[in-house]
């Protein structure tokens, strides 16, 4: 049997202590009831009050729990925290790319646009803001049910509808696709939506990196990809280093 890890029960022996108290705690107050070094009950603190599970009065340097234990069961980020904090990544995205840009979350075994970047040019475009796609048959989708079992399961069982030739129907086939996403940091979806139209994406990831949402690029094929109809390197490029930065910011002190 593996051995256990000596810094998980320590944070949730800390956890238990602030739950139980009726007062917010000095960290001293907390080495001493846990027979910790105060120097380690300090760092305990210091991490969990980095991810939103405990918090500090400034004014008497005390500890409490964190509203982020409140997000557990949600993901651990609000939709509209998330839009709000990838906005400017998005915009810079579209700019970069020239092509529209999309923000999406699960919602059941689809997933959910909850924001949309306008393609930076004259054309007349619709507003996909709310708009509930294909999760099998997206690159947005097809990102977020590779770091999701459960959602990845569930659209299996609803069954893997088609929408045009090229639209991966076959279990053992959508296995295939979500591992290599997950290998490359990456994925997308060539004419398996809409023909004439294809799409590149890439996770963006909070505290200890889970993914809770994905970004990314949606437009004609013959823009989004090669000759081979291969995504094309520049763009996948930007896509992932647009991700990451939004990851960068959603794992740093909320506001």
């Amino acid at each position: 049997m593996p051995g256990m890890i000596q810094s998980i029960e320590r944070s949730s022996a800390v956890l238990r202590l602030l739950a139980a108290g009726p007062d917010r705690l000095r960290v001293k107050e907390i080495a001493d009831a846990l027979g910790l070094p105060k120097s380690t009950a300090h760092s305990i603190l210091r991490t969990l009050e980095h991810v939103g599970f405990a918090e500090q009065d400034p004014r008497t340097a005390r500890y409490r729990l964190g509203r982020g234990l409140l997000d557990l069961g949600s993901g651990g980020i609000d939709v509209n925290e998330l839009r709000s904090r990838a906005l400017d990544w998005a915009d810079a995205l579209a700019s970069r790319s020239v092509e529209s840009v999309r923000i999406g979350v699960l919602d059941g075994v689809s997933a959910r646009v909850i924001h949309h970047v306008f393609r930076p040019d004259d054309t007349t475009q619709a507003m996909d803001t709310g708009l509930v796609i294909p999760a099998h048959a997206t690159s947005l989708g097809k990102v977020l049910l590779a770091y999701d079992v459960m959602a990845a399961d569930g659209a299996t069982r609803a069954g893997l509808d088609a929408y045009t030739r090229k639209t991966v129907t076959d279990r053992r086939a959508l296995a295939g696709s979500l591992s290599e996403i997950r290998a490359q940091g990456w994925g997308c979806a060539v004419e398996e939506w809409e023909m004439g139209r294809a799409g590149i994406a890439a996770p963006m990831r909070t505290f200890g990196g889970l993914v809770v949402g994905a970004i990314g690029i949606f437009g004609p094929v013959e823009r989004i990809c090669d000759s081979q109809l291969r995504p094309r390197a520049a763009l996948v490029e930007q896509v992932c280093a647009t991700a990451r930065s939004v990851s960068l910011d959603l794992s740093g002190p909320r506001s």
